[in-house]
């Protein structure tokens, strides 16, 4: 099941690919349907607290000790089901409109959904670099192929911040197979495996930063987002949209699937370094997210400062943040698509144009859009009753009891959150009509994709232990050891 989840993305692009141009945006939509089907099997049949299901684990390249090791749990169940939402709704999304090369776009699309589910979903370290790698290289054509202006700079300052990380990672994965394996044992890159071999401390500290900095630079993190502003701009809305809902989320998992259970002593080492760069990004991302007029900086920023939050959450070392951070993880993503989503539809409104100053006075003529858009932007400053509320209010709840002061300042992110996401809304929606808006209701077909949307935003906000009751106890076993050490 988890293979065919893995491959059938790329499958269906290589299909799409010999397909003539105009079947292939409609088929390539429907194989990321399919995807999405599975997804919501897995997510019905999982049990919860039974540990890892659907386990595939076979030998790869028995010399190099790599397995072609699959799994899902609780960790990881909600972001594969967020994966493929936000693909299909991207690639449906795509389809409404006409591509050069329209093939080549969506075998990109769709390669890139089987390199970020392969990074979920294995169990091997050897696997992960090499599916967290190959994410980055259909992102690369489709913004330096599709992208707008100034494409070329961004996709080249994108590649140069993350592969730098990629290869961070690469020397530290090398590192931690070798250095586990010690003498007399059998080289092996198994999650399993390597939780059971321990390092010693210095040895821990000096590759656990190797990891930290691929995976800061991946969601990216203050002071390590330097290509983000000018890529997000570049980025077709579409690509954007999965790019920061998914993307980031896998560097995020992989501090929690990789960080804390095989180098627990460098986690509690470093906690309170982690924890810093975290508040340093809720604060920046807040303050540019408040400052800049651009639509897309503004949910840029945002992530940058939500990204900021998930760190807390992970580096509390307490099983209540670790669970918040993680339903934030999907809660983020969630809104994440439909906002650069309707962001895309305001700029065709505004003349083409981006700036929340040439927008304004569209809700009394698009109630419906409107209305949407409302819903996504109070989920996003995690109004209570929100899902964002929930994974927040956990977040700072275990940061509270590790580590008081840290939490006291995070709160000013809550409030921070308010006030970019209220000040865009109005003047995107409200005040005076801009000079070139045309004020119109939403297309059906482009409500086809947003309200499936928003219906996942209010089900995790009515029922977020929908995802809390599957995720506990895998979340408890990977913090449990760093959280011993912390102590």
């Amino acid at each position: 099941m988890l293979s065919i989840l893995i491959w059938l993305p790329l499958a269906v692009a290589l299909l799409a690919a010999l397909l003539p141009r105009a079947l292939a945006p409609r088929f390539a939509a429907l194989g990321t349907l399919g995807a999405l089907g599975l997804a919501i099997y897995l997510i019905a049949d999982y049990s919860a607290g039974s540990g890892m299901q659907h386990a595939v684990d076979e030998i790869w390249i028995s010399e190099l000790g790599m397995h072609y090791k699959l799994g899902i749990d609780g960790l990881n169940l909600f972001l594969v089901g967020l994966t493929t939402l936000a693909f299909a709704a991207a690639a449906v999304w795509a389809s409404f409109r006409e591509w050069d090369r329209p093939r080549l776009f969506y075998f990109h699309l769709l390669l890139g959904e089987t390199a970020v589910l392969g990074a979920f979903l294995t169990q091997d370290l050897a696997l992960f670099v090499v599916f967290f790698d190959l994410m980055l290289i259909p992102f690369y054509f489709l913004t330096g192929q599709w992208g707008g202006e100034n494409r070329v700079p961004a996709t080249m300052k994108m590649v140069i911040y993350t592969f730098v990380g990629s290869l961070l990672m690469l020397a530290g994965a090398v590192a931690t197979g070798v250095l586990a394996a010690g003498d007399g044992q059998t080289l092996s890159f198994a999650f399993s495996d390597l939780q059971e071999r321990t390092l010693g401390e210095g040895t821990q500290q000096w590759i656990f930063l190797l990891f930290a900095a691929a995976f800061l630079v991946k969601m990216p993190a203050f002071p390590l987002h330097g290509w983000m502003p000018d890529a997000y701009k570049a980025m077709p809305i579409e690509v954007v949209a999965v790019f920061s809902a998914v993307l980031s989320k896998v560097a995020a998992y992989g501090f929690l699937r990789i960080v804390l259970p095989i180098f627990p002593d460098a986690s509690a080492h470093f906690q309170d370094l982690m924890l810093v760069i975290g508040l340093a990004s809720i604060l920046y991302g807040s303050v540019m997210a408040f400052t800049t007029t651009h639509a897309r900086l503004i949910v840029g920023y945002s992530s940058v400062a939500q990204l900021g939050f998930i760190t807390l959450g992970v580096f509390a070392l307490d099983p209540q943040g670790a669970q918040g951070a993680v339903l934030q993880m999907v809660n983020h993503g969630l809104v994440t698509v439909p906002l650069f989503l309707i962001i895309g539809l305001l700029a065709v409104r505004s003349g083409g144009s981006e700036d929340i100053r040439d927008m304004g006075g569209i809700a009394f003529r698009a109630p419906v859009l409107a209305s949407l858009f409302l819903i996504v932007a109070l989920a996003t400053l995690a109004m209570p009753g929100s899902g964002n509320f929930v994974g927040e209010f956990m977040i700072l709840l275990g940061v509270f009891e590790t580590k008081t002061v840290f939490a006291c300042i995070g709160f000013t992110g809550v409030a921070l959150a308010a006030v970019y996401m209220l000040r865009a809304f109005i003047r995107m929606m409200h005040n005076r009509v801009g000079p070139k808006v045309e004020s119109r209701e939403v297309s059906l077909r482009a409500g086809l994709v947003l309200v499936p949307l928003v219906a996942a935003i209010l089900l995790f906000a009515v029922y977020p232990q929908l995802a809390l009751e599957r995720q506990e106890a895998s979340v408890v076993t990977v913090v449990e050891t760093a959280q011993e050490v912390a102590r």
